[in-house]
């Protein structure tokens, strides 16, 4: 009897409760206002004549922002890194076996500790490419309308995306990561 009893109680208070919610959410019809009586009789309309003595009042300068310039134009088109040229001075034959047998001569260290553009870290390397790889997954995640929405973005993100691919592939995996990471941020507002 007892378990009969709770489940009164408890639609009961549910009833109370959907009661006290619809009660107090008011109404919810619009309200209708009544129209105005038509116009029957024409109205003359009267022109009011500017006074000649009107104080002169100087509009104060504004301040405009700077005019917009394009960064493309001025930005000149992408040239391939070659190598430095190494020039060594040549040294006698004689001398290069005879030094060479102990140690490397002074000329050979020095050519040795030149490189092209320097060893790139494993992590930024690996960092670059889990970053292309995450952009490329959220790039073809988005929506069909979002990206219509926002085609000048997703542009720019492709872009970004494309250009980290072509300098990962160079070897430049710090301007890698830097424009894969350009475009994860362009991503980021765009998913807002």
């Amino acid at each position: 009897m007892k378990g009969t009893s709770n489940i009164t109680q408890k639609i009961a208070w549910t009833t109370l409760w959907f009661g006290l919610a619809m009660g107090l959410a008011g109404c919810r019809h619009k309200a209708q206002l009544a129209p105005l009586p038509p116009v029957m009789a024409p109205v003359e309309l009267v022109e009011i004549p500017e006074p000649d003595d009107l104080p002169m009042v100087e509009e104060p300068p504004a301040k405009l922002p700077p005019v917009p310039v394009s960064t493309e134009a001025g930005k000149p088109k992408k040239r391939k890194k070659q190598p430095p040229k190494v020039v060594v001075p040549a040294e006698p034959v004689a001398e290069t076996q005879v030094a060479g047998v102990g140690a490397p001569s002074p000329g050979d260290a020095a050519v040795g500790a030149l490189t092209a553009g320097g060893e790139t870290n494993p992590q930024t390397k690996q960092d670059a490419e889990e970053l292309i790889a995450s952009i490329d997954k959220r790039l073809n995640a988005l929506s069909a309308q979002k990206a219509e929405e926002q085609k000048a973005q997703v542009s720019k993100v492709r872009n970004f995306w494309k250009d980290a691919q072509d300098a990962l592939k160079s070897g430049d995996a710090e301007g890698a990561k830097t424009l894969a990471t350009k475009a994860k941020l362009l991503l980021d507002d765009l998913e807002k």
